[in-house]
């Protein structure tokens, strides 16, 4: 049996619409031999280049035509394969809690990876290399409270701003977050004032 039909076993079973690595079929013949069969099943229309080794089975919807996955479903994709930890942007993470009406020009995620732009489509995203203290729980409610208060700062970090990230975490998480690794300056804002 050859790669090319091989591999089409394997994809016609993938969910359309759904963004994965040509990394996947590694195990099935060479580099270039994959590569191949798989630039013959875009010829043919099965499948869909998203960007540099990322494709998908397409996903034709009668009211907008051709539906893409999201740009972070793709990125999610290329962090797995290559075993990077992402995380939102600091000023994403504000946003979303609530604490800032500014949007990213350019989308910008941290990553455990080396810095670099990647091309979806029209769209270029940067993922910028960042420490692990930002990369803690990745993901999560509490990651985001995190990244927050790095990219709030510590004159940022007031106390009307951390009772606002406080407001929107469980009491597990609030414990989960202070026991994350942060500067004196961040466990202090999260302390809370002195008694008086």
């Amino acid at each position: 049996m050859s790669i090319a039909s091989t591999l089409w076993k394997q994809v016609k079973y993938l969910p359309k619409g759904r963004p994965f690595s040509s990394r996947r079929f590694a195990g099935l013949g060479s580099r270039s031999a994959v590569g191949k069969a798989i630039a013959r099943l875009v010829s043919a229309g099965e499948l869909e280049r998203i960007t540099r080794g990322i494709y998908m089975r397409p996903k034709i919807s009668p009211y907008v035509g051709n539906v893409r996955p999201s740009a972070l479903a793709v990125i999610r994709v290329i962090a797995k394969q290559n075993h990077e930890t992402i995380q939102v942007h600091g000023a994403e993470a504000a946003r979303a809690l609530h604490l800032s009406t500014q949007m990213q020009t350019q989308p910008v995620l941290y990553t455990s990876g080396s810095s670099r732009e990647i091309r979806i489509g029209a769209l270029t995203i940067r993922l910028q290399h960042v420490p692990p203290e930002k990369l803690q729980h990745a993901g999560t409610k509490v990651g985001l409270a995190l990244v927050a208060l790095f990219y709030l700062g510590r004159k940022g970090a007031n106390p009307a701003s951390v009772a606002k990230i406080k407001s929107q975490l469980t009491p597990a998480e609030l414990k989960q977050l202070a026991a994350c690794k942060m500067p004196a300056w961040m466990s202090k804002a999260l302390a809370g004032p002195p008694p008086a």
